[in-house]
C-alpha cells in the first residue's frame, strides 16, 4: 500500500501527541464543562483547522526559520508562556453557566482558537517534529502533506472532540458553584503546569 508507513506512523503520532494532555486539550475540556458541546464547536474546529494550517505552512518551509534564527523560537516560548498564564487565569475565573448564564463568560471563537496555535509551543513542536519525521526528502511533498491533513481532519478532530465531550460529562457532575470552581482551578493549574514544561 502506497504511503502505508506514513499513514500508520503519522496516525500513531497524532494519537500520542493530540490525544495526551496539553494546552489545547485542557482548554477544550474546560470549555466543554463550562459551555457544553454546541458552544464549544467553534473552539474545537479552530484548534483543528488552525493546527492544520500551521502544519502546511511549516511543511512548505517556515520551520527552517528556527534553524536560521534560534532567537525566534526563544521569543515564541516566552510569548506562549505568558499567554498560557493569561488563559489559566481566565479559566480559573470562569463562572458556572448553569447557575448564572447572564454573567457567564464566552467560549473561544474559531478565530481565537486558530490563532492560539501560533503561540502554543506544543503545536510548534508537534508540527515541526511531524514535518521533519514524516516528510521524505525527494518525495512528493504535496501528497504527503495531503495525507497528514486528512489524518488531522479525522483522527485529530475526533480526539479533540473527545476531550470536549469528556469536559461536558465532567461538567454534568459538577452540581454546585463550589464544584465548578474546584474543577476550573484544577484545569487552570494543569495549564500553568504546561508552562513549566516549555522551559524544561
Amino acid at each position: 500500500m502506497i504511503y502505508a508507513d506514513l499513514i500508520f506512523g503519522y496516525g500513531f503520532y497524532i494519537v500520542a501527541t493530540v490525544g495526551t494532555p496539553g494546552p489545547n486539550n485542557i482548554m477544550i475540556a474546560a470549555s466543554g464543562a463550562n459551555f457544553g458541546i454546541k458552544r464549544s464547536i467553534p473552539h474545537v474546529m479552530g484548534i483543528n483547522l488552525g493546527f492544520i494550517f500551521m502544519l502546511l505552512v511549516i511543511g512548505m518551509g517556515l520551520g527552517k526559520l528556527f534553524t536560521l534564527y534560534p532567537i525566534v523560537h526563544d521569543v515564541l516560548r516566552y510569548v506562549g508562556a505568558a499567554f498560557l498564564l493569561y488563559l489559566a487565569y481566565k479559566i480559573a475565573t470562569s463562572k458556572n453557566t448553569s447557575s448564572n448564564a447572564k454573567e457567564a463568560g464566552k467560549p473561544f471563537s474559531f478565530i481565537q482558537a486558530a490563532a492560539f496555535q501560533w503561540v502554543n509551543p506544543k503545536a510548534w513542536v508537534m508540527n515541526i517534529g511531524a514535518v521533519t519525521s514524516f516528510i521524505s526528502i525527494g518525495g512528493d511533498k504535496f501528497a504527503e502533506l495531503s495525507i497528514m491533513v486528512i489524518l488531522n481532519l479525522t483522527v485529530a478532530l475526533a480526539l479533540i472532540f473527545g476531550w470536549c465531550l469528556f469536559g461536558r460529562e465532567i461538567g454534568k457532575l459538577l452540581k454546585s458553584d463550589r464544584a465548578f470552581k474546584i474543577f476550573n482551578y484544577s484545569m487552570a493549574g494543569l495549564l500553568v503546569a504546561t508552562v513549566f514544561t516549555i522551559f524544561v
